[in-house]
């Protein structure tokens, strides 16, 4: 089976890449650019057909701050594709992401990641949703109005707050996608109980490979398939592989605090920048190889119809090794051929199964 004609036979479908950060410091998406995991160039190249860019917003923000930097994402996200119409194109539905591709255009989905900048105000969502929001992580790393996140040990909720039940409940009305990604197992198993559609975790790993409470237990990844949901494998390292984590974390934080000064004070700080940067990324870090490794747990646990492809590309520090953009996604196929996958279950894998789940919903 020849993987690059394959791979070119799919629609490749990535559920998170948080671009619009770049976006948001100016980087000019229609060129080809090192520095970043993603442009519209390297979408071309790595034969990407669709892709949810993520309008993310801290919890540390206010929620007045946390609004005003998702509108200006989700403005510089519209620029962007306007200025390069002859690339790619803003989708809201499927039907739509099927054209592009007919024209030979990427497609550009929304996706939230954060539901703080609707306020505890389902207006908000609404507009939010009427702006070209199709899916929305309920909250990220902290607890928020709506849910708890899987990152703070206290909780505030225990689950889902009153306020987040009747979001679930808008958002399966207007036809948003929701996204498990990041909350607490007690609120994946709230969302479970009181949403009427398939849910997902749009980047996410297998906590049985890598013991870390932002990734999926066995029993989460079995009750989201039984949902009809789909679990999207995220490429960030350290949930690869969580000898790599242990390492990783130190030098990660240590990097985090020397890039704050340095944006503060180049001149003054490159030194100490240049020097972190360099420590963290001498660190050997998993092959592309271990993102298979677990797609080949889920399809294990569950079957092949429950898993696929989200990125986090342009929100990670450090990429697999081989996969350092999006322009790489072909091995991700390569390696599903040279582990015996048919064509029909690595369609399924690249796009086909977040494809179904879009299409209950939207």
């Amino acid at each position: 089976m020849n993987y690059k004609k394959l791979h070119e036979s799919a629609f490749v479908l990535d559920s998170h890449c948080d671009s619009p950060l770049r976006l948001y410091d100016g980087i000019d998406m229609g060129k080809k650019n090192e520095q970043g995991h993603f442009d519209f160039i390297r979408m071309k190249e790595g034969g990407l057909n669709a892709a949810f860019f993520a309008i993310y917003t801290s919890n540390k923000l206010e929620p007045d701050a946390a609004t005003r930097k998702a509108l200006q994402l989700i403005a510089r996200t519209y620029d962007a594709v306007e200025q390069n119409e002859d690339k790619v194109g803003v989708a809201l539905s499927l039907e739509d992401a099927l054209e592009l591709r007919e024209k030979g255009l990427g497609a550009i989905f929304l996706g939230m990641e954060n539901g703080l900048p609707i306020q505890k105000d389902l207006s908000l969502l609404r507009l939010f949703y009427d702006m070209g929001i199709r899916y929305m992580t309920l909250t990220h790393a902290g607890n928020n109005d709506i849910c708890d996140s899987c990152a703070p040990k206290e909780k505030k909720w225990n689950g889902l707050s009153p306020f987040g039940k009747k979001v679930i409940k808008e958002m399966n009305r207007l036809g948003m996608i929701i996204d498990v990604s990041h909350i607490s197992d007690e609120s994946f198993y709230d969302v479970l109980k009181y949403s009427k559609k398939p849910v997902v975790a749009t980047h996410s790993c297998c906590r049985a490979i890598a013991d870390l409470p932002r990734n999926m237990t066995d029993q989460m990844i079995r009750d989201l398939a039984s949902h009809g949901g789909v679990i999207q494998i995220n490429f960030y390292p350290p949930f690869l592989n969580k000898v790599y984590a242990d390492k990783f974390w130190p030098l990660c934080d240590a990097f985090e605090a020397a890039e704050a000064l340095y944006k503060g004070n180049k001149k003054k700080h490159e030194a100490e920048y240049n020097e972190a940067l360099a420590n963290m990324l001498a660190l050997e870090r998993p092959s592309y190889k271990e993102v298979v490794d677990h797609i080949d747990h889920v399809v294990k646990l569950v079957g092949v119809d429950s898993v696929g492809l989200g990125s986090d590309f342009d929100g990670i520090e450090v990429t697999p090794v081989g996969l350092e953009g999006v322009d790489k996604l072909p091995v991700i196929t390569e390696e599903l051929v040279n582990r015996g996958y048919s064509e029909s279950d690595i369609h399924k894998i690249l796009g086909g199964n977040f494809m179904r789940v879009m299409d209950l919903n939207f």
